[in-house]
C-alpha cells in the first residue's frame, strides 16, 4: 500500500511534533559510540522534514535536545552541540530552497555561544519563509516553561498588566514559549518509550499519541506518513461523544 496516496491531503495534522528517541541504542546495536547514532539520525531529520513539507504539514516541532540533557557525559554533551552547529549550518540552503522557516522553543540562552549564533543566523534567514515551519526544542523543560510562565503572569499581575480575572487557557498559552504555534494535533514518538518526557505538557492535552518501536535514526518518510493514516482513521471527540461528532459532521 501506497500510504501517501492514503492520505487524506484535507485532513492532515496542522502541528506534529516528535520525540526522536533511540540515538544512543541505535549505535550500541551497531558496536558504535554514542555519538554515531546522534550523527545517523540526522537522515531520519532530513526526510522527516522533507515528508512532512510533502504532504503539507504546516509545524514540525522536534524535541532536539531537553534540560535533562544537560547531565550525560560532558563530552557527548560538546559532541551534540558540535554537531547541532554543523548540521544547521549544512541544512540552511535546503531549507532555504523548500521554503521552510527554522525556529526554536526552550532555554536557549544556556546554550553554548556558538550554538546560539549558529541558530540566530539561520532564524534569521530563513524568517520569511512561508512554507512551513521547523521547530526545535533545545535545552526544552516543559516543567520549566509552565514555570516561567507562572513566574512572569505573577509579576504582571502585580504591575498592573494583567487582571487575575482576565486569565484564562488562552491567555496562559500566549506566556508560553510556544504563544504562536498551535497545539499539536498529532505526538509521535519513537523507540517504543511509552511516555512523553517533559515535552509540550500543556499543548499536548489533546493531542493524538503514535508510538513506534523503530529507533529514531531508522525513522524514514513512510513511517512519517504511517503515522499521519493512523492519525486520520481515529475519532477525535474533545469530551464529547461519538454521536454528538457525527451529527456535528453532517450538519
Amino acid at each position: 500500500m501506497n500510504l501517501l496516496e492514503e492520505i487524506k491531503s484535507k485532513e492532515v495534522p496542522k502541528h506534529i511534533a516528535i520525540i526522536m528517541d533511540g540515538n544512543g541504542r541505535w549505535a550500541q546495536q551497531h558496536g558504535k559510540e554514542r555519538i554515531f547514532g546522534h550523527q545517523s539520525a540526522l537522515d531520519a531529520v532530513r526526510d522527516t522534514v522533507e515528508a512532512a513539507a510533502e504532504v503539507g504539514i504546516k509545524y514540525l516541532t522536534l524535541y532536539a535536545f531537553s534540560t535533562e540533557n544537560w547531565n550525560r557525559p560532558v563530552d557527548e554533551v560538546q559532541a551534540l552541540m558540535e554537531l547541532l552547529v554543523s548540521a544547521i549550518h549544512q541544512e540552511l540552503p535546503t531549507l532555504q530552497k523548500n521554503n521552510i522557516r527554522l525556529l526554536t522553543i526552550g532555554d536557549t540562552e544556556s546554550l553554548p555561544e556558538a550554538t546560539r549564533s549558529e541558530l540566530k543566523s539561520a532564524m534569521d534567514q530563513t524568517a520569511d519563509n512561508t512554507h512551513m515551519d521547523l521547530v526545535l526544542a533545545l535545552s526544552y523543560s516543559a516543567r520549566w516553561e509552565i514555570l516561567n510562565a507562572v513566574k512572569t503572569i505573577i509579576s504582571d499581575v502585580k504591575n498592573n498588566k494583567l487582571k487575575e480575572n482576565e486569565l484564562d487557557e488562552e491567555s496562559f498559552s500566549n506566556y508560553l514559549s510556544t504563544q504562536s504555534i498551535p497545539d499539536p494535533e498529532l505526538m509521535i514518538r519513537t523507540s517504543g518509550e511509552y511516555r512523553v518526557s517533559n515535552f509540550l505538557l500543556w499543548q499536548l492535552a489533546y493531542s493524538e499519541f503514535y508510538f513506534l518501536d523503530k529507533l529514531w535514526p531508522d525513522f524514514r518518510k513512510a513511517d512519517l506518513f504511517g503515522a499521519i493514516h493512523d492519525f486520520q482513521n481515529r475519532e477525535r471527540r474533545f469530551g464529547k461523544t461519538g454521536d454528538q461528532i457525527n451529527k456535528s459532521l453532517h450538519a
